[in-house]
């Protein structure tokens, strides 16, 4: 019997899968316990339509972070910060300020998880910043630590 399941089952599938599984099993476990529904005509276009609805969605998301990408790639933002004395800053600047920089220099909203640091900026002077919007899209910004005015 082919079922659609609606939840991961341990051996049978992950959630949303078209499994071919034993009468009893469906019968007796599966379906009882909603875990799965049975593979008709209504069920597989109801199926059909999640999965170009997500295959949509994901699109839609890869378009913005690319346009995103484009706009911020090459960029530079400014930062200050206080430090002592030979250069070396009080604490360090970490991927929230970045994050908040680049959303007042150009409005776009990145969340701080998504900026990747080599290693802490701990120093005055100038970085290069990777920023992962989007499986398989990145951007390049360059971060300039200034002084306090």
């Amino acid at each position: 019997m082919q079922v659609i399941l609606k939840q991961d089952v341990k051996g049978s599938g992950k959630k949303g899968e078209l499994v071919k599984v034993s009468d009893g099993y469906a019968r007796n476990f599966l379906l009882p316990k909603g875990l799965a529904v049975e593979a008709n005509a209504q069920a597989l276009g109801e199926m059909k339509a999640k999965q170009a609805s997500a295959a949509h969605k994901a699109a839609v998301e890869q378009q913005a972070a690319e346009e995103l990408a484009s706009k911020i790639k090459g960029q530079t933002v400014k930062l200050s910060a206080k430090a002592g004395a030979n250069g070396k800053l009080f604490g360090s600047v970490t991927s929230k300020e970045i994050s908040e920089a680049i959303e007042r220099a150009f409005g776009a909203s990145i969340d701080k998880r998504k900026i990747v640091l080599d290693s802490d900026i701990k120093a005055f002077g100038s970085y290069t910043v990777q920023v992962k919007l989007h499986p398989g899209v990145t951007a390049d910004v360059y971060v300039v630590v200034g002084e306090n005015d």
